[in-house]
């Protein structure tokens, strides 16, 4: 069935027109630090942010509305985090230099089963614009979730599935924007409402189309001949997602279904085929200069032989099923207060297409399962004890068939605990994982296990202050890739071999923070230290001009870096902030590919009036020069971003919201070091119009 017209049949039956819930996505960033009167949604206790030991972050609902619709670059603008942007269509968060497995995203607390993992190309299937909010966490709740996530984890917490009856028996929001940048058009839905007394349903749905976006100075190499080019060809995104869900909600909890329909067709910027004839001869690459590029594939896409990029190059059609099913109940039995459960299967595909043929498919069908039991306080400690199973079955056909279909299954048990002794505050988890991977091939199998454990303290040693500290030891079990990957991956101009005999990935992790909250004044510091025993990286062996094989292996590795950031109100109207990060990444004393650069700001925040709000940001990223050996230097810019906003009400309890943004207002060439395409230019000045209406 044609993409649009699904998404209009779904729409349609659902009963909702047009949008989506839009908002100024930077404004009043100081309210993220305002976090004890917010509740962490992925943390399974009942407390504030502020019993944390480390500093997390909470982007709503009205922030994420107007930011970039894939999940690293909507969360880029927060301290700590940047992008491993591929294009415009995915985007991975890169959170104090790590990526990929070491920053799980997850979608309600539970696994994406996506292959976004496996590749920068490779989108992530949760969709910001129709989020709730966002929460980066740190500290020892991160191990609740999962193992090795030194940079944070990140959880999209969705709608899908209601907990409560509407107070009015329903509500809901609708909105549209539109950027410059890309021609980007982006509409979005979503409204929940009470069938009687004790039952509800929420049906949502996104839908977004952007063109190439435009980028200052832009020089393409075309045909060995340089030209200067408006757009960033094979950039563009489109894509829709529809939700539907329902619940039973009683006096002790509820129990809810739903089921949601991702599709997504994106371009591949950079992604080439010169090195095709490339191939390892023990250490070395052997490359002819061949062309060996004819391929069948039984996947057949003559209904896309009309879409308007099929002549630019490479591009993705995704297509996801996922079926949730979600419980709490309180009261459980003697001894506990919660009980919460949550399993998920994930049917996901999609295919890697040049002209109208498929040349790579990728296949994943994932299972979660999840069971947490909040006890009631025991030596007055209170917390948490769960189990979880998830399991991944993965065929990758094709050309860029990277290794042999393949299944991962994990059990895990895990812990929270903590108790308040005077002015300390302190937090212990621990999580023990079991991972078993069959391989369909001659390769071995892999079965081992991991032991993860992290304590914090919070100690409010003055008034206003607060000084936290964060140790842990990880340990994070290799995936399928790092194991048994042997094949061309053009997306990062790489030949993978993986190694079957690596071990569990080991880290010893500090974190010490200093924090004051008064009236006017408020600072949050932050420095932390990483040291792996045994990092596991794709390892160069040996390089043709841009093409490079790699090796994974394991090697002693150590990040460091710090977070920063100070406001100041300066009167009812304006509040004035400074911010900063950097980070630092070597491994066996060599610079790690793609840390970030550092970057120093300021901004200003202003609410002119209950309705009218503002603010104005300046910050310079710095250049990149501590690469690794195949890398370049990427060279910093500057970026001015403006915005205004008005919010009002329409009716009695119906409220609106209108909202303008100015980004990159001085057209600075904007390159990311985080990116596999750190030569390719993100997008230049654009400005951002959109209207939400709340009901």
């Amino acid at each position: 069935m044609p993409i649009n017209h699904l998404f209009k049949k779904n729409l349609i039956t659902a009963s909702l027109i047009a949008a989506a819930p839009l908002a100024f996505a930077n404004e009043d960033k100081n309210q993220i630090q305002q976090l004890d009167t917010i509740q962490i949604q992925v943390h399974p206790l009942a407390q504030s942010a502020a019993d944390f030991g480390a500093a997390d972050h909470i982007v709503d609902q009205k922030q994420l509305a107007a930011r970039p619709a894939t999940i690293g670059d909507a969360l880029a603008g927060e301290l700590g985090v940047s992008s491993n942007q591929f294009g415009a269509g995915s985007s991975r968060p890169v959170i104090r230099g790590q990526d990929g497995p070491r920053v799980k995203v997850l979608q309600h607390a539970s696994e994406t089963a996506d292959v976004s993992t496996l590749s920068p190309d490779h989108a992530v299937t949760v969709d910001p614009i129709l989020a709730k909010q966002v929460e980066i966490i740190r500290g020892p709740s991160t191990l609740l979730y999962g193992a090795g996530t030194v940079g944070g984890l990140v959880n999209v917490t969705d709608q899908k599935i209601p907990a409560a009856i509407p107070e009015k028996g329903y509500e809901g929001q609708v909105g549209l924007r539109y950027n410059t940048g890309s021609d980007e058009k982006l509409a979005s839905a979503g409204v929940t409402a009470a069938l009687g007394d004790q039952f509800a349903i929420r049906v949502e749905g996104s839908k977004r189309k952007a063109n190439d976006y435009i980028a200052p100075d832009y020089v393409h190499d075309h045909d060995g001949e340089l030209e200067k080019e408006r757009r960033v060809g094979n950039t563009f995104a489109e894509g829709q997602t529809v939700n539907i869900g329902g619940s039973w909600i009683h006096d002790r909890g509820f129990v809810g279904m739903s089921f949601s329909q991702r599709e997504d067709q994106y371009g591949l910027p950079g992604h080439s085929h010169e090195y095709e004839s490339c191939h390892p001869h023990e250490n070395h690459l052997h490359c002819d200069g061949g062309d060996n590029h004819g391929h069948t594939d039984e996947h057949d896409h003559s209904a896309h032989a009309d879409h308007d990029h099929d002549a630019a190059g490479p591009w993705v059609d995704l297509t996801s099923k996922r079926y949730d099913l979600r419980t709490e109940l309180a009261e459980p039995f003697k001894g506990f207060q919660k009980l919460r459960a949550h399993a998920s299967y994930t049917d996901y595909q999609h295919d890697e297409i040049e002209g109208n043929e498929a040349l790579t498919t990728f296949k994943s069908k994932g299972y979660d399962a999840r069971l947490e039991l909040v006890h009631y306080p025991i030596a007055d400690w209170e917390g948490v004890i769960g189990a979880q199973y998830n399991q991944q079955k993965l065929d990758i056909s094709g050309e860029e068939s990277l290794m042999n279909p393949n299944k991962t299954q994990k059990w895990s048990m895990f812990g929270l605990e903590h108790k308040q002794i005077g002015d300390v505050h302190v937090e212990l988890g621990a999580r023990f994982e079991q991972q078993n991977i069959d391989i369909d091939s001659a390769q071995k199998d892999f079965d081992d296990h991991a032991i993860s454990y992290s304590a914090a303290l919070n100690w409010a040693f003055a008034p206003d202050y607060k000084l936290s500290l964060v140790a842990s030891h990880q340990e994070r079990l290799p995936l399928a890739q790092e194991l048994y990957a042997n094949g061309k991956h053009f997306a990062t101009n790489t030949y993978e071999r993986g190694n079957e005999n690596l071990d569990a990935e080991k880290s010893n992790n500090v974190e010490l923070g200093l924090h004051y909250e008064a009236d006017k004044l408020d600072y949050h510091v932050h420095v932390y230290h990483n040291w792996y025993d045994s990092y596991i990286y794709a390892a160069t062996s040996d390089q043709f001009e841009n093409f490079r094989l790699v090796d994974y292996t394991q090697d002693k590795a150590k990040f460091y870096g710090l977070e920063a950031e100070t406001g100041y109100q300066l009167n009812d109207v304006y509040k004035v902030s400074l911010f900063g990060d950097y980070v630092r990444g070597k491994i066996d004393g060599a610079n790690a590919p793609r840390v970030p650069a550092g970057r120093l700001g300021t901004r200003v925040n202003a609410g002119f009036t209950d309705s009218w709000s503002g603010m104005a940001e300046y910050y310079h990223v710095f250049n990149q020069d501590k690469f690794a050996a195949y890398e370049d230097q990427t060279q910093g810019y500057n970026m001015v971003n403006l915005g205004l906003s008005y919010a009002g009400q329409y009716a009695k309890d119906n409220d609106y919201r209108v909202y303008f943004n100015a980004n990159n207002l001085l057209d600075d060439q904007v390159y990311s070091h985080a990116s596999f395409l750190s030569n390719i230019p993100q997008v230049g000045r654009n400005f951002t119009v959109g209207v939400e209406f709340g009901f």
